[in-house]
């Protein structure tokens, strides 16, 4: 293999099955392959392979496709927008994979399997009893056409295996790992066609790459093993081989690989839960390649920054903490405008009309997800829940402060400054042992944005409110 693409457009691909929601290791490995593309001003393509139709309902391909637009993945060419390539699902392709059927079967080098599920796991059986390492033994390989011609008969309809060579070795150039190397004999003989006609995926996602015209293929390390296999279909058929880089998987925080067959996080529950796009390309991005630049980057800056020699060989280990790092950095990238455009979806009416603005400008250095702005818009607005630590800052306090505060808050009408300065006077109080109580009790809490943002908010009438419930309680 080459990297042909330094003289040539880069062309990469994303080729999922439709049979779940996008998870985050899949996600990433999108992101890589459309980063890789974008820094050199290449092609990407969308490519379903949907060969498992029972798996792969319609639901699933239009939640596909949202969630990549959503995440600000776009694509040159793909199911909903055709190119020169195409189709550009599995399924819609299958006459063009018969031809390929036909000509390796011409050549010797594929042949048709009629071994049951049963034959085959007493075969592997075996082959681990003995401390080998389960392969297809090849029993029918050499068939007569006559021994083919009775079991069709039978009504056996076979599976289309590929003819490895029992010797040799496959070096494999690895983008990621370096070069690598596999003894032909270890590989057996494997399916390329299931016996209902449909491709396995060996062989349908190889022919599909060199037709389309990849030549860079980035996907994780669990498919290393299937690589040598699709790099020997491709030279059978004169066909070009890609380049092959293959990412480190990316671990939930059980240290097991994420998957959508067992509840990985989904590029759907986080925009359900209100992640920026913004925020979850920077933190996958870094997750399993190093980048220089340390401070938030919008996409165009991610891709000027990507390269492929800074692909970590190390596991990505999810880190919910991280990716809240960078919802904090996306939400203080925003302007106030968009940062309401943001919440409004998930506030349900919550802030008056006209405070929308005043309210996203006083509360979003405090918050990471809109539902802490719905916990402030509560406890701006409505009667906001008092936490433990500031029932204890209101604790002690004499009633003296509390009439004091409610007084010198209806002379300043409401002005926090003109407030406070007259309440210090007042009280005698300063620092935190004035501005402590008045937050727990305006706010429920001791910490949060500041009061001079939040008492127009609040309101001089609730404000009274609360300072009197406050005098109660101390």
């Amino acid at each position: 293999m080459a990297q042909y693409y330094t003289t040539m457009n880069l062309k990469s691909r994303f080729a999922p099955s439709p049979t779940g929601y996008l998870h985050l290791g899949n996600a990433r490995t999108a992101l890589f392959a459309w980063l890789a593309a974008r820094s050199m001003n290449g092609t990407f393509i969308l490519r379903l392979e949907d060969t498992d139709q029972q798996r792969s309902p319609d639901i699933y391909e239009k939640a596909l496709l949202e969630d990549l637009q959503w995440f600000g993945i776009d694509w040159d060419e793909g199911p909903d927008r055709g190119g020169d390539h195409g189709p550009y699902r599995q399924m819609e392709r299958l006459a063009l994979y018969d031809a390929y059927y036909a000509q390796l079967q011409m050549t010797g080098q594929a042949y048709p399997c009629y071994c049951s599920a049963d034959d085959l796991a007493a075969e592997r059986a075996v082959q681990r009893s003995a401390g080998k390492a389960p392969r297809y033994g090849g029993r029918c390989r050499y068939l007569s056409a006559g021994a083919r011609a009775a079991r069709e008969a039978a009504g056996m309809r076979p599976t289309l295996r590929f003819h490895i060579p029992d010797q040799g070795t496959l070096s494999v150039p690895d983008l990621v790992w370096g070069e690598r190397h596999y003894a032909l004999a270890d590989l057996g003989d494997f399916v390329i066609r299931r016996s209902d006609g449909s491709p396995a995926f060996f062989f349908a996602n190889a022919i599909d790459d060199a037709l389309m015209g990849v030549n860079l293929v980035l996907r994780g390390e669990d498919h290393l093993t299937n690589t040598p296999r699709q790099i020997l279909i491709l030279q059978a058929l004169g066909l070009p081989v890609p380049d092959y880089g293959h990412l480190p998987l990316l671990l939930g925080a059980d240290g097991q690989p994420l998957s959508k067959r067992y509840g990985a996080v989904s590029l759907r529950d986080l925009r359900g839960t209100g992640y920026l796009a913004p925020a979850v390309l920077n933190y996958l991005a870094r997750l399993g390649h190093h980048y220089s630049a340390t401070a938030f980057l919008d996409s165009a800056a991610l891709a000027q920054g990507f390269a492929l020699t800074q692909i970590s060989k190390a596991p990505g280990h999810f880190d919910a903490v991280q990716l809240q790092h960078w919802q904090h950095e996306a939400v203080q990238s925003l302007d106030d405008a968009a940062a309401w455009n943001w919440l409004a979806p998930h506030l349900q009416d919550k802030v008056p009309r006209g405070q929308e603005i005043p309210f996203v400008a006083a509360v979003r250095a405090n918050i990471v997800l809109p539902a802490d702005a719905l916990d402030w818009a509560e406890r701006c607005f409505a009667t906001p829940a008092m936490d433990a630590e500031a029932a204890a800052a209101i604790t002690g306090v004499g009633p003296e402060f509390w009439a004091a505060a409610q007084t010198t808050l209806q002379v300043a009408d409401g002005d926090y400054r003109l407030w406070t300065k007259a309440l210090q006077q007042a009280s005698g109080q300063r620092g935190k042992s004035l501005f402590m109580p008045l937050r727990a009790a305006l706010t429920g809490r001791t910490h949060g944005p500041e009061l001079a943002a939040l008492l127009p908010l609040i309101g001089e009438e609730r404000a009274l409110t609360r300072l009197h419930a406050a005098a109660q309680r101390s």
